[in-house]
């Protein structure tokens, strides 16, 4: 074994390459093995055995630092990759989840969600940036699975609500009465791409979204939108009936 007269920080009377002498790394450990043959007793050499255990034990340190080094090239590549097949979303509409609204001088937008089960009553809060309350949406006998209900831009009062950016939620019933587990999601046509903090971004309008939240592509922009519009047209009137005011926003 290693002798006394060597250093705890040093191979050889040279220093080991970490600045921190209980970290090594495989040239440290292949010094400290030469070192161990080199002080040796010649007359009680290293045993075999021990020897064999030791080679064995440097393969595998350099062995797991290859794998490592592969797998943060692997890291590369699968980033790259992603940030290849972003950019080919771009014109395209995605879907994914999230409760933004982009309110525009038109004055009306869809509300998008998904409902696990059937519905008897739907109704929608809308927020403006601040988190105040400023208008509601209703709807009836809705099915599950996706869904969109419009807002006519219009406040409580029914004032034209002031263009940008808003948020809503989604309270569901089903005809018993019990809650409907409801999800927002946003739809919009993917105008660009941006990368930040190693994460890609697709941006529709002001509304940025992770492209790890995207839960569905559109193979055109306009004929999702076409189809978005469809639906709501063809939507009975049912939908649009006035609920009680206390299923939204706790009744205020």
């Amino acid at each position: 074994m290693i002798t006394s007269e060597i250093e705890s920080n040093t191979v050889g009377g040279l220093p080991l390459s970490t600045s921190q002498s209980n970290v090594m790394d495989k040239d440290d450990f292949l010094n400290l093995l030469v070192t161990q043959l080199q002080h040796q007793d010649p007359l009680n050499p290293t045993d075999s055995v021990e020897f064999t255990a030791q080679l064995a034990q440097f393969s595998s340190l350099e062995q797991l630092g290859n794998v490592n080094d592969n797998l943060s090239d692997l890291k590369i590549f699968q980033a790259s990759l992603n940030n290849s097949q972003a950019v080919s979303l771009i014109d395209k509409s995605v879907t994914a989840e999230g409760n933004s609204l982009e309110l525009s001088d038109s004055g009306q937008i869809q509300c998008n969600f998904e409902l696990d089960d059937d519905a008897a009553t739907v109704a929608i809060s809308i927020y403006d940036h601040t988190g105040k309350y400023v208008a509601e949406v209703k709807g009836e006998n809705l099915k599950a699975g996706q869904q969109a209900l419009p807002w006519d831009g219009t406040d409580l009062k029914g004032n034209p609500a002031a263009a940008g950016e808003y948020t809503f939620e989604v309270l569901a019933e089903d005809a018993n009465g019990q809650p409907v587990r409801t999800t927002t999601l946003v739809i919009g046509i993917v105008d660009r791409i941006v990368f930040e903090n190693n994460a890609t971004y697709l941006i529709s309008g002001n509304q940025k979204i992770a492209l790890g939240e995207v839960i569905q592509v559109a193979a055109s922009g306009e004929a999702q939108a076409a189809a978005q519009k469809a639906k709501v047209a063809a939507a009975p009137e049912s939908m649009l009936r006035t609920l009680p005011n206390d299923m939204i926003n706790g009744g205020k």
